[in-house]
Formats: structure tokens, C-alpha cells, sequence
């Protein structure tokens, strides 16, 4: 069966995109009571750039292979034998895969077990590129799956070389200042460095994530859903070597109305193939490409950082050190989330820092993790006076109350009675934009100590032992003249 026309995928982040469904599997007999099926295999696939020649690795190409629902035993002793030799043009094999098959030179042999209803997956090699090869320089892979009670189903896959790779910006870019819902710009751009040209166009796909969303506004674009985090836009742009391209209008991304960051991810290709899923099509003009100045184009992806105007406002919970002079008493401290924005996902949830009372001393700041108890939740200060470093993203505080309050018990012990002594909690947050709260009081409230706090301190037991030594020595000496009296 001739192979059907394909079509050239470039980019490090397609080497392994699938162009076609697989072969059908050849039909079992009526009398087989197990059927096999490679259904799943592709048919064609891009296996490496021409222009990364020989330190092109790809370990990607698996063959899995399933048993057709519907049987009445299991399929036993189930291989998979896989042929390479036909890409010995553009390429070669080296031992892969992960731990099941064998074998050298072209041909592997993939031994998957015994299987009822399910399938088994593998990869027989990894593939090698060749320096000298060119975009659209192909091979064929062959491949058998058999078992003791099924019949054998054969496949091929067509190894394609692509290329030209294309490279985005390197350096990640931060925006700030983003209004939610209010259509930002994103300017996509690339370079060509390699010795081909992209003879069949090319095409960018950018995806946004946390919270951002895109809008559908050309026509050349297809976008994934109605509300899309994807879109695929295709360039009649023939990008020679040595050439560098943006587009000639900004794409437009949204943040949410919560959202206080977000991200945006963007590769380009010089294979106009669709992937999957981008099923609606922009209404607008078309996006179109435009000549653009060779920066840092050293990268796979060109990613933007977006912070947004939206702010997380922190505010300290704190409270009153109160007892007596050698109490030790526990004290709440943290920090309330009041929003608007949500800090989650990656974003920096912030700290807060403790300096207590003076007069005081932090003996423990305990929690519980992993059914363990521990004793600091908070990184304890490298000199006397310093702050309690509390880490909110720390495992001591991966959970907060209803109303957004994630605190932890200080332990306090209080040393001594200083007059209008207070120590000081505050609240730091990248998303904060509200600093006038930031920062409160702790309070020391401390009683004397009981009288019998005093009678019971080590240096009055001493003293007291020794009286009642010196009154015992007494008394013995004074018996013992009395005896000697009589």
C-alpha cells in the first residue's frame, strides 16, 4: 500500500508529531480467539531536523500494541518485531527503549507478556540523525505484532527529515500593568539560523495558561474552543537563512478578573500542519509576518511572564503575649489573605516575619507535617532580637482557614516585666499593593510571677538545703554530748 502524501514538521517542540492515523491491522481469522491491533502506531512522523544532523537524538517513536476488546482469552506471549533498515539514508539506531526489547544492527524485538484487554507500549530504539540529509528525506520503519493464540498484524511508519528549525527569543519577557479583562498585545517573533528555507511556510502556536485567555481576531488563526488557551496561525512566509520575522500586528490575550499573574508560551514551525483540537477560525483580518531585526533568537520557546493589576492584600493577624513572668503562653500569628486575587499555582505566597516582645523568648513555633510533630515552622533568627522567618510556602502552612488566615502557634515564654514592651509581625507579598497594613503590633501584657514561683527557684532551694544541712549537723553534735554527759 503506497504511503499517503505527508507533509514536513519542523520545530524541537514537533519531533514527534503525528501526521496520520496508523495503518489498519491486518483481520484476524474468524477461528482466532484473541485479535491484536496497532492501531495506535503513526503512520508518519517527523524524526528530526535536517539542520541538527548528526546530534539529533529521538526516542520518542514507540510501538504500542493492543488487544482488541472483545476476547474470550487473553493474548499470550505477545512481541513485537521491529525492522529499521529502511532508514538507513537518514539515519541510524542505537539500543533504547525501556528495558524489554533486544537486538542490534536494524531489527529489535519488543516481548510484551501476556495481555487481556489492554495494550502494552515500548519504545525498540532511539534514532541517531545523519549530518548531510535534507527537509523531506524520508524512511520506512516496519514492524510485526504477534501472539501464541493470534494472528500477526503488520504496520509502517514513513520517518520524515525536517527542517528548517526556528528559533524564538531566549530571554524570558515580564510584562506588568495588565488590567483584567481588557485585551492585552503579544508580539511574536523568530529567526531562521539554519542553512534551509522554510519553502512550505510556517506557522506559530501560542498558548496561554493561569488564568489568561486569547482572542479569536484572525482569520489565518485557528483557536482551541470557544474561550481558547491555544491558537495556531499559518504564514505563506518562505523565512530564508539568516532571516528574522514578528508579526505584523499584536495577537491579544485577557487575564481574568482574579488573576494576579500569567503565562504565555509560543513556538514556531516550518511545517504548516494543524494539531489537533483548533477547530475554531478567527473572524478578523489576517495576521500577517513582517521582516524584523536578528536579536537573541536562541531559544526553543518564546515565553512571557504577565503580572496583572489585580493584588492579594496581606494583612498580619497578631495578639496579645499575655501571663506571667515565667509562663510560657501561646500566641496565634499569620497572616489574611483579603484579596481580591488568589495567590496559587507557582506564584510567590509571600512570608511574614516576627519579632517578639522584649522580655520574651520564642521557645518552639510547632506544627505537624506528614504525621510527624515538629518543632520550628518558622526559620529561627541568626541573633538574639532578630525576626522569625515564616515561609508561607513552606510545608508548615499548607493549608489556611475559610477566611483565608494562615497562621501558626507561637510558644512565648516570658522572661520579665518590661513596661510598654512590643514586638512587631509584618506581612510581605509580591502581589501586596496595599502597604499602609502591613505591619502590626505584638503586645507584652506580663503579671509578676506568683510568691511561690520565687520559693521555688533553684537559688532558694539551695539556700534552703543548706540551713536545713547546717540545723541537722546541729542537732546530731548537741545528741552527742548529751551522751557523753550521762
Amino acid at each position: 500500500m503506497a504511503p499517503r502524501t505527508w507533509a514536513r514538521i519542523t520545530g524541537r517542540a514537533a519531533l514527534a508529531a503525528l501526521l496520520a492515523v496508523a495503518f489498519a491491522p491486518a483481520t484476524a481469522t474468524a477461528s482466532d480467539a484473541v485479535s491484536l491491533s496497532l492501531k495506535d502506531v503513526p503512520r508518519t512522523m517527523v524524526v528530526y531536523n535536517a539542520d541538527e544532523g548528526a546530534e539529533a537524538t529521538n526516542g520518542d517513536f514507540q510501538v504500542p500494541v493492543a488487544v482488541v476488546p472483545g476476547n474470550k482469552e487473553p493474548a499470550r506471549d505477545i512481541r513485537v518485531v521491529v525492522d529499521a533498515s529502511g532508514l538507513k539514508n537518514i539515519a541510524r539506531v542505537v539500543e533504547g527503549g525501556y528495558g524489554n526489547c533486544t537486538g542490534g544492527g536494524w531489527v529489535y524485538t519488543c516481548e510484551y507478556g501476556t495481555l487481556r484487554n489492554d495494550g502494552e507500549s515500548n519504545a525498540p530504539f532511539d534514532i541517531v540523525g545523519l549530518d548531510g540529509v535534507k527537509p523531506g528525506d524520508s524512511g520506512t520503519v516496519t514492524y510485526t505484532a504477534s501472539a501464541g493464540n493470534a494472528a500477526p498484524v503488520t504496520g509502517t511508519t514513513r520517518m520524515v527529515v525536517g527542517g528548517p528549525t526556528l528559533d524564538a527569543p531566549g530571554e524570558e519577557l515580564k510584562v506588568s500593568g495588565v488590567g483584567p479583562g481588557r485585551p492585552a498585545p503579544l508580539t511574536p517573533e523568530f529567526a531562521n539560523h539554519t542553512r534551509f528555507t522554510a519553502d512550505r511556510g510556517v506557522a506559530l502556536h501560542l498558548t496561554a495558561a493561569d488564568g489568561l485567555t486569547l482572542e479569536n481576531r484572525h482569520s489565518n488563526c485557528y483557536y482551541e474552543g470557544a474561550s481558547p488557551t491555544s491558537a495556531w496561525c499559518v504564514f505563506p512566509t518562505k523565512a530564508a537563512p539568516g532571516t528574522a520575522y514578528r508579526t505584523g500586528a499584536p495577537l491579544a490575550y485577557v487575564a481574568a478578573e482574579r488573576e494576579l499573574s500569567g503565562t504565555l508560551s509560543y513556538t514556531w514551525s516550518s511545517a504548516p500542519t494543524r494539531p489537533a483540537g483548533h477547530t475554531v477560525r478567527g473572524t478578523g483580518a489576517p495576521l500577517t509576518l513582517v521582516r524584523a531585526a536578528d536579536g537573541r533568537f536562541d531559544g526553543v520557546n518564546g515565553t512571557v511572564r504577565v503580572a496583572t493589576t489585580v493584588q492579594a492584600d496581606y494583612r498580619p493577624v497578631t495578639g496579645t503575649v499575655r501571663g506571667r513572668v515565667g509562663d510560657t503562653v501561646e500566641v496565634r500569628l499569620g497572616v489574611r489573605d483579603l484579596g481580591p486575587g488568589k495567590v496559587q499555582g507557582d506564584e510567590v505566597k509571600g512570608r511574614f516575619e516576627v519579632v517578639p516582645p522584649e522580655g520574651t523568648t520564642v521557645t518552639s513555633v510547632p506544627y505537624s507535617f506528614e504525621d510527624s510533630d515538629l518543632k520550628w515552622g518558622c526559620e529561627q533568627p541568626k541573633k538574639p532580637g532578630g525576626a522569625f522567618v515564616c515561609d508561607l510556602g513552606g510545608e508548615a502552612f499548607a493549608w489556611a482557614e475559610d477566611d483565608g488566615t494562615t497562621s501558626l502557634v507561637f510558644h512565648v515564654r516570658i522572661d520579665r516585666q518590661v513596661s510598654g514592651a512590643r514586638g512587631t509581625i509584618r506581612a510581605y507579598n509580591p502581589y501586596d499593593r496595599t502597604p499602609g497594613n502591613d505591619t502590626a503590633v505584638i503586645p507584652l501584657d506580663a503579671s509578676p510571677a506568683p510568691a511561690y514561683r520565687a520559693f521555688l527557684r533553684p537559688v532558694v532551694w539551695g539556700s534552703i538545703t543548706a540551713g536545713v544541712v547546717v540545723a541537722l549537723a546541729l542537732t546530731a553534735a548537741h545528741l552527742r554530748r548529751r551522751r557523753r554527759s550521762a
